[in-house]
């Protein structure tokens, strides 16, 4: 039953990324965005992603809705259409990716399997850093007695420094274009009053 689920929340994925795509109007495109990201959440949670799924609700659906709808309500709503030239390149582009993609998924193991890579190597040398060994009175290598903050305080440091610089890039993009905004309308106000 829970396929069927997961089958049907990745159809309503697809049908609202073609949405978005298509759309001209970006108060619309927006809140299908929004949507998207919810769903998302949902099926993180169903993959028992939960930390993975309250981020990209509060990320995705949440903190990101408020920016662009930030965004929208300094400038225009609706997008000038360009005729596309050769949209079919693009969609091949698109295939092609999605195949190779699922092409190397084939060879990983099957979701739940005790004896995959993951659980015989890494996860033991995880726990191995953050177990103090009282036999040998060796400390901590990591310093962090807590397994699950040691891996989210170093294994996945480098994750969360890329998520911050992704966020950080962002951030002055946005201020970029709304400081070029201000600006021209200063110059706009400067030029009608001379």
């Amino acid at each position: 039953m829970i396929e069927v689920f997961i089958v049907v929340l990745m159809a309503f994925l697809v049908l609202l990324a073609w949405a978005v795509s298509r759309n001209v109007d970006l108060f619309a495109a927006t809140m299908l965005m929004s949507i998207f990201s919810l769903l998302s959440a949902g099926w993180f949670t169903v993959m028992d992603a939960v930390d993975v799924a309250f981020t990209e609700a509060a990320v995705g659906a949440g903190i990101s809705t408020v920016l662009v709808l930030s965004t929208l309500a300094l400038v225009d709503q609706t997008v000038e259409t360009v005729p596309r030239r050769r949209p079919l390149i693009g969609l091949g582009v698109v295939l092609l990716t999605g195949a190779a993609l699922f092409y190397s998924t084939l060879d990983m193991p099957h979701y739940g399997v005790t004896e995959a890579p993951i659980h015989r190597r890494v996860a033991p040398e995880y726990i191995a850093d953050a177990v103090p060994r009282a036999e040998t009175g060796e400390p901590l290598t990591i310093g962090i007695p807590n397994v699950v903050t040691t891996v989210l305080a170093s294994y996945r440091g480098y994750d969360t420094l890329g998520e911050t610089t992704v966020i950080f890039t962002g951030a002055t993009a946005v201020i970029m274009i709304l400081g070029r905004r201000r600006r021209r309308r200063r110059r706009a106000g400067r030029g009608g009053a001379a």
